[in-house]
């Protein structure tokens, strides 16, 4: 076996590529090798956001993470903050700018831009990159990490985990750093698809099939407040998808596994209150009594879902706001206000585009993310239990949590 290398990192997606590189800047000389299992490396960062890589969010914060601690995801993210990403791709080639609802995108709006300047910034810095490698075991022994590999076999003296979920497995996401950080002493939270297409049961959505408009999702998890979720919707053959239905995912996805009731709702019509837009109606009645129920809807909704919405309900299209009974008009505010979406399931890891659970924050020293049953074993990346909302958040927390590992083992 050839010398002990100073640091292995397993998976050369965003987050494994950049604590590489991140390392090999604050600490020249620094050994560095960084492992993947598939033949061509970055699979992922080429197929994110339609390939054009939505790199971060002009706006990022706790708020926008779930699983892990906030406090722990709020000093990871201060550590290496957006301004910070801005510059670093800069460096390295790649000017962003920012896009509607605050993504940031690359100027070439190629995903392979910011993959290959990746890939060059840590060649130059003399990272070895061994594609084919898979990494099928783990043990300390001597005070090093012995590693069992595709491409034979590999000391270390300390190694970063980045090797990702579940999700999107035909980029070669298949959880083997799960049972690495098992076989390591770590126990794990139980994995879910997040950011994944929602499946309804009936066939209220089916004809609504490619029609997108704002909402504001509700996922109600027995025994906790609800949660808001406030974006685009799209509906579709199966459900919906689009940013709103993507964040609520996981949101019903960790209700189901713990064993809770979930109710999914959607406000059609987000900004408005029961008040608000009961206000609105009656004032309508007032100023325009002989305006119908469809042409006032269709001022608010897509006319479609407009249609169905009153076809669902039994309510004539025709009806003019003058004639629209309390009751009915009271009714119609709250279905507007609390759709019932039907949620049966999602897509699964197929489609989602991160997975969340997995290595508890609570097992790794939060100034480092150095595992606390395996000293010199290091997370970085999905693989934490940590995952946020659609629009470059998680991204950010790739970048965010290998600076982190990176400065550790610079200081290491």
């Amino acid at each position: 076996m050839s010398e002990p290398l100073d640091v292995v990192v397993v998976g050369a997606g965003a987050a494994g590529l950049a604590a590489a590189i991140f390392g090999a800047r604050l600490k020249p000389g620094l050994r560095v090798a960084v492992l993947d299992g598939a033949a061509k490396v970055g699979a992922k960062i080429l197929v994110s956001g339609g390939g054009r890589c939505n790199v971060t969010h002009e706006t990022v914060g706790p708020a926008d993470f779930w699983g892990g601690s906030p406090h722990v995801v709020r000093r990871i993210l201060a550590a290496f903050p957006v301004e910070r990403t801005v510059a670093f791709f800069k460096e390295i080639g790649v000017a962003l700018h920012v896009e509607e609802r605050g993504k940031l995108f690359p100027d070439s709006n190629s995903a392979r831009t910011v993959l290959d300047a990746l890939l060059a910034e840590a060649r130059r810095l003399g990272v070895d990159l061994r594609s084919a490698h898979r990494v099928t075991a783990v043990a300390r022994r001597d005070g090093l990490f012995q590693l069992s590999t595709s491409g034979g076999e590999l000391a270390a003296r300390r190694i970063v985990l980045a090797t990702g979920g579940l999700s999107l497995p035909k980029t070669g996401s298949d959880g083997g750093g799960y049972r690495l950080a098992a076989s390591l002493g770590h126990t794990l939270v139980s994995t879910t698809p997040g950011l994944e297409p929602l499946l309804l049961e009936g066939d209220f959505h089916a004809a609504l099939s490619g029609i997108a408009h704002p909402v504001e999702i509700s996922v109600r998890v027995e025994g906790r407040k609800p949660v808001l979720l406030e974006g685009p919707m799209l509906w579709t053959h199966f459900g919906i998808s689009g940013p709103a239905a993507l964040d609520a995912s996981r949101h019903w996805q960790r209700g189901r596994v713990e064993g809770s009731a979930v109710t999914v709702t959607a406000n059609l019509l987000p900004g408005n209150d029961f008040s608000s837009l009961e206000a609105k109606l009656l004032q309508l009645a007032q100023s325009q009594p002989r305006t119908n129920l469809r042409n006032t809807l269709s001022t608010l909704l897509p006319g479609k879902v407009a249609e169905a919405v009153l076809a669902r309900m039994k309510l004539r299209g025709d009806t003019t706001l003058a004639n629209l009974s309390r009751e009915d008009r009271r009714t119609l505010v709250k279905a507007l206000l609390e759709w019932p979406l039907p949620v049966v399931g999602g897509r699964g890891y197929n489609f989602a585009e991160v997975t969340a659970g997995g290595v508890p924050l609570t097992e790794v020293d939060p100034s480092t993310l150095e595992s606390r049953p395996c000293p010199g074993l290091y997370f970085t990346g999905e693989i934490l239990d940590v995952d946020g909302r659609l629009g470059g958040y998680n991204f950010q927390w790739a970048w965010s949590s290998a600076w982190v590992v990176a400065s550790a083992l610079a200081r290491a």
